[in-house]
């Protein structure tokens, strides 16, 4: 049966608190920013508070690895300040052994993120799609269906979800026959895309003879909300639990997945990659001295080191969205490169 000793418990409570904190303040300052931004826009606070909740949950992926690092060298910090790392050590732990829980602690805070917080996220955010969660062209949303009928295309400026139907804004749809001869134009302020197809109330009709009709106008098509959403999604609005399933779908249709595999990837090795961050934080805690500790110093290079990882990080995943380097790649590769330069710099320093 698997136990875990007093000390390691204490270790894992203490990374914690660290990391915890850090997250608070972090948390506290973006949702503070995020809600005085959203108050003009929404008709009450209890609105602006709750997308500002949802963008909050969008964030927390990108400050994620630095909270950790941040918590891992705030909480050294404080067991060095308050000479209870000498106790550690005075029990028998190796700093191997006392960096032990830190590296559980980032493991299980990667996992809780990928399997739970992210879904949450997702599920929030698609209950409110806006074109800032699509992948667009030339800024413009485009539908396309082809059918035995014909061609169909429609262009809008804007969309929304409204439960289970897609409103689509400022939008005109082209109809062509199977010549790609033009056949129609329709044009509405609201085009609305349900289960039995597109809909508009009001639009005006340029017909190919040149007739030109306001009415109310209809029109079947294969096309579901859930069908354009899976396709025009961006890879970060789609469940951890939902992309592989996703993926072999839209490779099936040959659609482009390989921005969602990198999302996959990291989603997958985001335990890993919090590991690499708490091995940074203990690197950087690694100090001769028992008093005077220079936390400010560390603060500081940790900031700037961050940034360098934060760039490296994202060169990789470039080169995996761009198909340079494979995906699971571009995506382990910075966590083992920042594990071991960081374990070369422990190992090299002498702690006694």
């Amino acid at each position: 049966m698997f136990r875990i000793n007093i000390l390691t418990k204490f270790l894992l409570c203490r990374f914690f608190s660290g990391v915890g904190l850090v997250m608070l303040v972090v948390c506290g300052i973006i949702f503070a920013v995020t809600f005085v931004e959203r108050l003009p826009s929404n008709p009450t606070a209890v609105a602006a508070l709750y997308e500002s909740w949802v963008r909050l949950l969008e964030y927390v992926p990108m400050f994620l690895p630095l909270a950790v690092f941040m918590g891992t060298l705030f909480t050294a910090y404080n067991l060095t300040k308050s000479s209870e790392s000498i106790i550690v050590s005075s029990a028998g732990m190796s700093p191997y052994q006392s960096a032990r829980p830190f590296l559980i602690g980032a493991f299980l805070i990667g996992v809780f993120a990928t399997t739970v917080i992210n879904p949450y996220s997702v599920k929030i955010s698609s209950e409110n799609i806006t074109p800032d969660h699509l992948q667009l062209i030339d800024n413009t949303i485009w539908l396309r269906e082809e059918s035995n009928t014909g061609y169909i295309t429609m262009n809008a400026k804007n969309m929304h979800k409204a439960g289970d139907i897609l409103i689509f804004e400022h939008a005109t749809v082209y109809t062509q026959n199977p010549s790609f001869i033009l056949t129609s134009r329709i044009t509405a302020d609201t085009i609305t895309l349900s289960d039995t197809g597109l809909s508009a109330n009001n639009a005006t009709i340029w017909e190919s003879d040149g007739t030109i009709t306001q009415t109310n106008w209809s029109h079947e098509t294969m096309l579901t909300p859930r069908t354009v959403l899976d396709r025009y999604l961006q890879p970060d609005q789609i469940s951890f639990w939902q992309l592989p399933e996703f993926i072999h779908r839209m490779e099936s249709i040959g659609a482009p997945v390989r921005g969602h595999r990198v999302q996959l990837w990291t989603l997958l090795f985001l335990p890993l990659t919090m590991i690499s961050m708490a091995t940074l934080g203990v690197a950087f805690s690694q100090t001769k001295q028992r008093r005077n500790y220079s936390f400010g110093i560390k603060f500081s290079l940790g900031i700037i080191t961050c940034f360098a990882v934060y760039f490296l990080i994202n060169m990789f995943n470039a080169l995996g969205s761009t198909g340079t380097l494979p995906p699971i790649l571009s995506i382990i590769a910075p966590p083992l490169i920042i594990i071991a330069g960081s374990g070369i710099f422990i190992t090299s320093f002498d702690t006694i």
